[in-house]
Parts: structure tokens; sequence; C-alpha cells
């Protein structure tokens, strides 16, 4: 089924399967357009999610971006687990990638799990350079090292949504169990009968075959698995995190960071980006900084949340925080913060607007 809104300028087009493409309709923009964005929804969710967000991208940059939206993971198939979700993304991608040749690079955008899916994926979709390639630029005089490439493109934004990069276990990291340790004991036991394996995942119990939980498992590269080289190639990494009544994702999972992290934030008194409450670039640390700090200091840390904190700040992050306090839909912050419908355009809007303005194309 296809359908173009002439009236805006953008063309879309729904798979039998649910997947969702969005380009320009003027042939010039279209055929300049060079930039795959990848949007993957969260658990649950649809390609319909990121309908909003898609369009708004092709409005805003009509000759520079071809959006895919999505469908291998949709509704019930979000509870198979990470790992499964990142192996669908990753051939979904692949089959992208060939049916548009004249792709060059290729961004992502993903929402709540859809984040930890994404950074599996690209971790499956990351190419070393060519031995080749540093050959010729050695040759060449070049000091510049070759890249490695995420399918074949240049790696430019990967922007993740209030998404839970330290997973979802206890110390308040799912702000719906109210911080109460008792709840968070018993929902990390029950989590699989409601989440199956991705609840797993996300509550950091899986130990498939005795390995590490897959969230750790991803701070490192291991055979055809490069999910910190593929991380570390991109140009951008951008962490959206709502700074409350997110009930799904907590602030600090979301922003990865510790409690004592947490920065103090005020009101926006930005007209552009009224809910935009706080910007931070932080600088890739070396591990090795990390060898006196204890995961006592700050009250709420265990020892594999600091493992994964230590683990992502080796590559540089930016930090947007957002805050829906004076909204109307403030309940509905985790599903706001990507305007997931029609209803939440006019309070989520800005946030999409700030992810498109800070686009590198």
């Amino acid at each position: 089924m296809e359908n173009a809104d002439v009236t805006n300028g953008v063309c879309s087009s729904e798979s039998v399967n649910g997947s969702r493409d969005v380009w320009s309709c003027k042939d010039s923009d279209s055929l300049s357009a060079d930039h795959l964005v990848i949007m993957v929804h969260g658990i649950l969710g649809s390609s319909s999610d990121w309908k909003f967000g898609a369009e708004q991208f092709v409005k805003r940059l009509p000759d520079k971006v071809f959006v895919h939206c999505s469908e291998r993971n949709m509704s019930k198939l979000t509870l198979d687990g990470v790992d499964v979700m990142g192996e669908r993304l990753t051939k979904e991608v692949l089959d992208v990638i060939q049916e548009k040749p004249n792709l060059r690079k290729i961004s992502f955008v993903a929402h709540s799990v859809g984040g930890l899916v994404a950074r599996y994926a690209i971790g499956r979709l990351y190419r070393p350079p060519k031995e080749e390639d540093k050959e010729d630029m050695s040759s060449n005089g070049c000091k510049e090292e070759p890249r490695g490439t995420i399918g074949g493109l240049e790696a430019m934004n990967f922007i993740t949504v209030a998404s839970p990069h330290l997973g979802s276990r206890g110390n308040k990291q799912v702000p719906f169990l109210f911080g109460v340790t008792a709840f968070e004991k018993a929902a990390s036991c029950v989590i699989h009968w409601i989440f199956r394996r991705t609840g797993r995942h996300l509550f950091l119990t899986d130990d498939d075959e005795g390995k590490p939980p897959l969230l750790k498992w991803m701070l490192e590269d291991y055979d055809e698995f490069y999910f910190m080289s593929a991380l570390r190639m991109f140009k951008r990494r951008v962490l959206y995190s709502n700074v409350g009544y997110d009930h799904i994702v907590g602030w600090r999972t979301s922003s990865i960071r510790r409690d004592s992290e947490l920065p103090k934030w005020e009101e926006s008194l930005n007209e552009t980006y009224p809910h935009i409450v706080y910007e931070e670039h932080c600088k890739a640390c070396d591990i090795d900084q990390y060898e006196d700090i204890s995961t006592e200091d700050d009250g709420s840390s265990d020892k594999l949340e600091e493992e994964l904190v230590r683990g992502l700040s080796r590559v540089s992050w930016e930090k947007v925080d957002v805050s829906f306090h004076n909204s109307r839909q403030r309940f509905a912050a985790h599903s706001v913060i990507q305007v997931k419908d029609e209803v939440m355009h006019i309070e989520g809007a800005d946030v999409i607007q700030h992810m498109i303005d800070h686009f590198l194309t």
C-alpha cells in the first residue's frame, strides 16, 4: 500500500509487513538523498510510532534523508530478546541498503528498548576497514586512519530516546516500582513472565550458556560482534532522557549516569525547545581512570551497573535532558518524548526539532 502526501511534500509507503519508508515527493530531492535514517520503536511498539518523527525529518531535510521505520520486531516480537531482535534488525537494514544503491551514510534513531536493539544491530553491521584500504592510504601519504563502516555506509548519528542502557534492575531504574527494594527484587524474579526473554535482558538476569548478561557482553567486541567498535564509528552519539514522569525508564539509565552525576536542572527559558532543560557533552573516559572509584560511593549503585557506566563512557556522548513536568501529558512522558501519536505533537515536537537541528547530514 502506498500513499503520497502532496500537501507537505512527503511521500510514504507502508509494506504488507508494516515497515514504513518516508522520503521527499520531489524527484530531485529523493534522488540526491543519500543518508539512510533507521528509526526503531520500543517494546510492544510498531513502525507507526515514529510516523511523526519520520515525516519531520523528511520535511526539514528533504534532499538529504531517506527514512525507514523498522517493522521486523513489532508487537509481541519485542519480547523475544534484545539479541534476537538485533539480528532481525541487522537483516532488515541490509535489505534496505541493498534496495537503495545510492545510499552513502547511515544514522539510527531509537526509542526505549529499541536503543539496545540498535546497539546490538550496529555491532553486527560493522565492517572493519579493509587491508587494501589501509595500504592505499599509507601509500598516498594519508595520515588519517581508514574507518570501518556500518553495512558499508558511513556512520553519522546514533541517537537513543529514553533507552535503558544500564538495564532496569533495581536502584530506581524503573520508576513505577517507587524505588522499593522488595518491589524491585520481586520484579526481577517475575519479569520474564510478562516480558519474556527481553525482560531477562533488561533486568540483567540472563546467563545464556554461562555468558555474562547481554548488556555487559555488549561492552566489548567478540569475534563477529563489534559492539564497541561500531558505537565508536559514529560521529555523534546522543542520549535524550526524561528527567521525571517517565514511569518505564529512569533518568539515570537513559542518560548513562551515576546518581551523583545527575545535574540540577531548571525550567527551560528557550522558546524554541521549551522542554529541553539541560545539555552536556561528555568526553570519552579512559576506563583506567575509574580504578579508584568505589561502587559504594553513591549508595544507589551496584557493581554490574558501575561496569555498564564505565564501559559505555569509553565513548563520548551528547546528553540532552527533557522535562514534561508542566505538561498535561506528563504522566505519559515515555511516549511523549517520542511524539508517539497525534495528540502528543504539541508537547514533544520541540524534542524532534532539536534532534533534526543538530543532526549531521
